[in-house]
Parts: structure tokens; C-alpha cells; sequence
């Protein structure tokens, strides 16, 4: 048994006693106290008259000094508006200066590739010839035309918010989208693939930069035609193929356009002749004195070291 304390004697026992907490006191009086106390004293002693005289000119002054703060920065920033849009259009117009140089120099190389060729071709024999251009259709490197198959992939419309009248965010083709197609229909049994006209090769990337996607370093756009050559079952093993599947239920959930159509008598580009490096043995010839006379296995400057490869890609 347990004693009960003289003060809780006579106190009703099913009446519970709750202590006060910072929640609930923060809940039932939001505002500091001194708020209360300060309204009292202005009440009992209001200010003088003084000082009310005065507040209203400081009041006065303050927002005559916001106001002028927001007007020099409105018209700093605007001062340097036409800067930026000149600078912006400057960058527009060198951008499609050197695309367009691009592609004039993209036609030219074609032509002087044509034109080796042919020169190529009447230097070999027919067999020859034919094998070497058999070979350049596989790889990439010579021009080819056929039936095949052409997939269409276009960004979903740009729509606006009802509310706030921005842009809602569309869904957009991605780089793994054009990586999976591409791929597809290269297991459907194509021979060929181009992008935008941009010929796929054994070392092809597709990857992306900011916004922009890039096809070897070639920037693409919407929409995206994915063109194959290859043979008559080719759309249909493609059709069947978790890729296309994929790209189906992104059209059905995020309005992405997703088509697929036969195209007879395509024509794909050869892709740009691709910058090929080899390794080479980095050997330092033996300086002068070191070396022992009639040595035939020289040994490269600095002891204990063998000759290695330096390294090096593809």
C-alpha cells in the first residue's frame, strides 16, 4: 500500500492533472508575451507627441530609399538586357555559321570519297573491288540503299498549366530511347542503321549533352527517324521486341509519338572514315657510352626498366 500525500488528500482521483508542455503552450499563446506587455504600456502611457511627429517622416524616408533601390536595380537590369540579347544572338549566329560550314565540308568529304572510290575501283581488279566495297557496307563506310524499316520517335506537345500558364514538362525522347531502338532493330537483323541520316557504325555513341543529343558527336533533333535495311522480317521481329513494347507503353502514359512504317528503296549515308590509332613500342635509344659495342638487345635509358608499349586506343 502506498501512502497518499497530504496535498492530494480530499482531490478527486479520477481527475487528471496534465503539465504543462512547450507544444501545447506554444499552441494556446503564439505570441511572445512581451508583445502583450508592450500593448499595455502604450496603453497606460501612450508615446509622445514628439515622437510620434517624427516617426512618420523616418517611415516616410525608408520607403522612399526601398523604392530607389528598386528602381536602380530595375533599370541596371534592363540597361544590360540588350547586351545579353546581342551576345545571345551573336552566339545563334556563329552556331549556324559553323553548322553550315559543317555540312559543306561534310559534302565535300563526300565527294572526295567518291571520288577515291573510284579511283580505287579502277585500280583493282573486279573481284576485288567488289569484295573491298561488300566489306565498307558492313562496316559503315560506303553507301548503301535498300527496303528496310523506318522508326519515328517525336517529343510529346508542349503543354502550358492551366493555372500558372508555364509549361508543364513533356515527356522527351531520350538518348537510351534512340540506344534501344537502335539496338533492336540491329537483333531484329538489320544491316544497316542511320539516325537522323547519321550512319551507325561499330563505334558509334549515342549520349547526350545538357538537352541536346548527340549521334558521334552530331547534334540530333526531334523528330527522330531510326532508318534500318535489312530483310523482309525484320519489322516484325522488331514489333516483338521488348524495346518496341517499352516504347509503346511510354506513347500510351506520356504522349510521345512512337511509329513504325516499311519504306522501300532507302538510301543510308556512309559514316564520316573513322580516326584509327595504334599502339606503338616506346623504346629511348641507349645514350651514348652506356651501350656496350656490338650489343645487339639495347636497353632503354634509366635501370631496370623494359621496353612497353606506350598505350593507346583503337
Amino acid at each position: 500500500m502506498t501512502a497518499v500525500p497530504p496535498q492530494d488528500k480530499g482531490r478527486d482521483p479520477s481527475a487528471r492533472v496534465y503539465a504543462p508542455d512547450f507544444l501545447t503552450e506554444l499552441f494556446r499563446n503564439p505570441l511572445d508575451p512581451g508583445y502583450a506587455d508592450a500593448a499595455a504600456r502604450r496603453a497606460v502611457a501612450p508615446p509622445s507627441r514628439l515622437r510620434r511627429v517624427l516617426a512618420r517622416p523616418v517611415s516616410v524616408v525608408v520607403l522612399l530609399v526601398i523604392g530607389l533601390l528598386f528602381a536602380v536595380a530595375y533599370r541596371e537590369t534592363m540597361a544590360e538586357e540588350p547586351g545579353r540579347a546581342k551576345a545571345r544572338a551573336g552566339l545563334i549566329a556563329e552556331i549556324k555559321q559553323r553548322e553550315a560550314e559543317t555540312d559543306r565540308l561534310t559534302a565535300r568529304a563526300d565527294q572526295l570519297r567518291e571520288e577515291v572510290s573510284r579511283q580505287r575501283d579502277a585500280a583493282l581488279s573486279g573481284s576485288q573491288a567488289s569484295r573491298l566495297r561488300t566489306l565498307e557496307a558492313g562496316t559503315g563506310l560506303g553507301r548503301v540503299r535498300g527496303d528496310g524499316v523506318v522508326v519515328r520517335l517525336a517529343d510529346a506537345p508542349r503543354d502550358k498549366d492551366a493555372v500558372t500558364g508555364a509549361e508543364a514538362g513533356p515527356s522527351q525522347v531520350l538518348y537510351s530511347d534512340l540506344q534501344k531502338v537502335a539496338n533492336a532493330l540491329w537483333a531484329a537483323g538489320a544491316e544497316a542503321v542511320a539516325v537522323n541520316g547519321q550512319r551507325l557504325t561499330a563505334t558509334s555513341t549515342i549520349r547526350q549533352a545538357g538537352e541536346a543529343i548527340l549521334v558521334d558527336y552530331r547534334p540530333v533533333t526531334s523528330p527522330y527517324e531510326v532508318s534500318a535495311i535489312g530483310p523482309g522480317s525484320m519489322r516484325d521481329r522488331f514489333e516483338d521486341s521488348r524495346a518496341a513494347d517499352l516504347m509503346r507503353d511510354v506513347e500510351r502514359t506520356t504522349g510521345l509519338s512512337f511509329k513504325v512504317r516499311d519504306a522501300d528503296n532507302l538510301t543510308l549515308p556512309a559514316a564520316p572514315q573513322p580516326r584509327l590509332r595504334y599502339a606503338e613500342p616506346s623504346v629511348s635509344p641507349s645514350p651514348s657510352g652506356s651501350g656496350v659495342a656490338g650489343s645487339t638487345s639495347p636497353e632503354p635509358s634509366g635501370s631496370g626498366s623494359s621496353p612497353r608499349p606506350s598505350g593507346g586506343g583503337r
